[in-house]
């Protein structure tokens, strides 16, 4: 018995046995009869080969043909004929929470000449799970309406490219599709679509929305009506342009919509619509908002025969609204048409360069330049109090515009030619010192003015004129102005300082007075009792006069016998000697001579007593011959001016007498 060939055949029948379970093997796996799907992922189907042929025209085999079959299979271990299919697995299509995934069909029908997505108006067409269903439903190729939201789907995805924010799912796609697919995730992420539109309510905002599928606009149309909001009406109600196939059934255009979006968490497909945040609209207290609609039907005039100035609609019409908004907080569509806010309390407009409003409706305006009477050229700072009613907000927007331009183009102007008329015909004092006048008067008269325009002129407020930088004169003129004002002032003070002194004697006289009302009161009393003592007094004094004058009637009438008869005596006795007198004087020739005989003789014994003698011994003259005119003037003298003059005839008398007496008369 030969050992080694018995050992050699031993050996080599497990090697063969080993080889054809290893052929085996690679057998089963190369002819895919046996096939484990994880349950993570999906088995997509490839049929390599069938009596019927390639497919004739798509990308899915529908009826058997070879290619990627239509339906996918799910986890576990599948029995597949040998040699016929090749199996490729892919996994599943994950969204994430809160996130959004796009739908690319590779197959399908399709799109048509205007349609920028794929449709999915039916169950048959919008069940991206069901590949077959979807083709067969009429489902087009291209990007989907429908989006994905959260969850895991078992897609075929050599049928269906799914675009998520972090990967694109596909299979078998060449390079140019995958560039097309990642150009599409690139857009969708611009968009911000891979995560729904979120309006929190703490900001205010309002969501614009732009379709970018369906028919265009009319002509003449730049705002898409508002379609689909309804509740009740299932068919349309496309719940914010979240169910597009809704929408477009509904009769929506593509475009800029009417319709926005306001707070809330908003699943859109940002690649039929996208939407812009913006503020919304809010009027404060104190004003209104004319709405300038720029879409909706085309409506009559209702602002009435009067107006004239333009056409007023109806609210929800193209043009300008007859009702303002009232204040609030408006999801207000600012492509459709603008707000202008107009304020209906008071504000003031300031003529003064640099002071502008809240509303800024002044910032253009500056100080108004004057020439007055007297050629000064004064800046007039000036500030105007005004209102609109809001009913006649509309009017004023339909007729300027904005009340800006109100301001700038019809009020500055007729303003600054107000006040220049009234510069030119004052001076410039004048125009300092009349200027409460001048209020007034410009009050009066621009409020008629501004009442023509919709306008209600509540207060004129004038400032002082200015002079331009560099020129004192108005200056010097106030400093003028205020000196006479300090004189005035200072008299009117020294008048009240008088009129305080005299207040002040009075004070200090009360003061007296109150001090001594003791004393006064006792001499008060005392000047009473002195009154009583002294009209006691008087009676007494009364009585004694009476007694008196009795007495001294009997007593007068005694004296006046005794004076009677003394009377007559002593006339008798100057009867008498008058009678002597007369005939004493008229012997020596009347009473001139008597009474020149009395002179002489008080003269004589005047000069006997004073021992000096008539004529002085020396006589100096200045002139010869004048001696003796000289010498006889100072007795002459002397005697007329002691005697006076006389009688010729008595002088005749005395020469005659003059030797007998030793006395020169005349120097004789």
């Amino acid at each position: 018995m030969d050992l080694n060939g018995f050992n050699g055949a031993g050996l080599l029948q497990p090697a063969l046995w080993a080889v054809a379970v290893g052929a085996l093997v690679i057998l089963v796996r190369v002819s895919n009869v046996f096939r484990y799907i994880p349950n993570n992922q999906v088995g997509i189907v490839e049929k390599l080969w069938a009596m019927k042929g390639s497919v004739g025209g798509g990308f899915i085999a529908l009826n058997g043909e070879a290619g990627y079959e239509p339906e996918v299979l799910r986890g576990g271990l599948h029995l597949l004929f040998p040699f016929m299919y090749r199996i490729h697995k892919s996994d599943l299509v994950t969204v994430g929470q809160g996130k959004i995934a796009y739908v690319f069909a590779r197959d399908g029908a399709p799109l048509g000449a205007s349609q920028v997505l794929g449709a999915n108006d039916s169950e048959d067409n919008s069940d991206f799970q069901d590949a077959r269903r979807f083709l067969l439903g009429g489902g087009q190729k291209g990007p989907q309406r429908k989006i994905l939201r959260e969850g895991t789907y078992a897609i075929n995805t050599t049928q269906f490219a799914v675009i998520t924010d972090d990967r694109v799912y596909g299979h078998a796609l060449s390079g140019q599709e995958q560039t097309v697919l990642e150009g599409m995730q690139l857009t969708i992420a611009e968009r911000w679509g891979f995560t729904p539109v979120v309006l929190a309510a703490d900001h205010d905002l309002v969501g614009i929305v732009t379709v970018h599928d369906g028919p265009s606009l009319p002509p003449g149309e730049i705002i898409a009506p508002e379609i689909g909001t309804e509740l009740c009406e299932a068919e349309t109600f496309h719940n914010n342009f979240q169910e597009p196939e809704k929408f477009l059934r509904g009769g929506g255009y593509r475009g800029r919509q009417l319709q926005v979006i306001v707070e809330g968490t908003w699943y859109i497909n940002r690649l039929f619509a996208t939407v812009e945040a913006v503020p919304k609209t809010v009027i404060p207290v104190g004003n209104v908002g004319v709405v300038i609609f720029y879409t909706g039907p085309q409506t009559d005039d209702v602002s009435g025969e009067q107006y004239r100035h333009g056409e007023l609609v109806v609210n929800g019409s193209r043009g300008v609204w007859k009702d303002p908004l009232l204040p609030g907080k408006y999801a207000f569509n600012t492509y459709a048409g603008k707000i202008e806010i107009i304020p209906t309390v008071n504000f003031i407009l300031k003529w003064v360069r640099g002071e502008v409003g809240a509303m800024k409706l002044d910032e253009n305006l500056s100080e108004i330049s004057l020439i007055t009477k007297d050629a000064f050229e004064p800046t007039l700072p000036l500030s105007v109090v005004m209102h609109i009613d809001y009913k006649k907000a509309p009017m004023i927007i339909q007729r300027f515009g904005d009340v800006k331009k109100l301001v700038e183009q019809t009020l500055d102007p007729m303003v600054s030619a107000f006040f220049k008329n009234i510069a030119q015909k004052m001076t410039l004092i004048e125009l300092l010192q009349n200027r409460a006048a001048i209020q007034q008067e410009s009050a009066s008269e621009m409020k008629e003015k501004f009442a023509s325009y919709s306008l209600d002129l509540q207060e004129v407020l004038i400032g002082t004129p200015r002079a331009p930088a560099g020129d004192h004169t108005i200056e010097d003129i106030l400093i003028q102005l205020r000196s006479r004002q300090v004189a005035r002032e200072q008299i009117e003070t020294y008048k009240e300082q008088e009129r305080a002194a005299v207040q002040e004697r009075a004070l200090n006289e009360a003061k007296a007075t109150a001090a001594a009302q003791t004393a006064l009161t006792q001499s008060l009393i005392q000047i009473k009792v002195n009154e009583n003592e002294g009209a006691a007094a008087l009676a007494r004094a009364q009585k004694d006069a009476e007694t008196r004058k009795v007495t001294a009637a009997a007593v007068g009438e005694q004296s006046r016998l005794e004076g009677q008869g003394e009377a007559d005596r002593v006339l008798a006795v100057g009867a008498a000697n008058a009678q002597a007198t007369k005939l004493s004087v008229d012997a020596y020739g009347g009473p001139e001579f008597r009474l020149a005989e009395q002179n002489f003789a008080k003269f004589a014994d005047a000069l006997t007593r004073i021992n000096q003698p008539l004529v002085p011994q020396f006589l100096m003259s200045g002139a010869q011959g004048q001696e003796g005119g000289n010498a006889g003037l100072i007795p002459t003298a002397m005697l007329s001016s002691m005697f006076g003059r006389m009688m010729p005839d008595a002088l005749e008398k005395l020469k005659d007498e003059a030797p007998r007496t030793g006395h020169r008369v005349n120097g004789q």
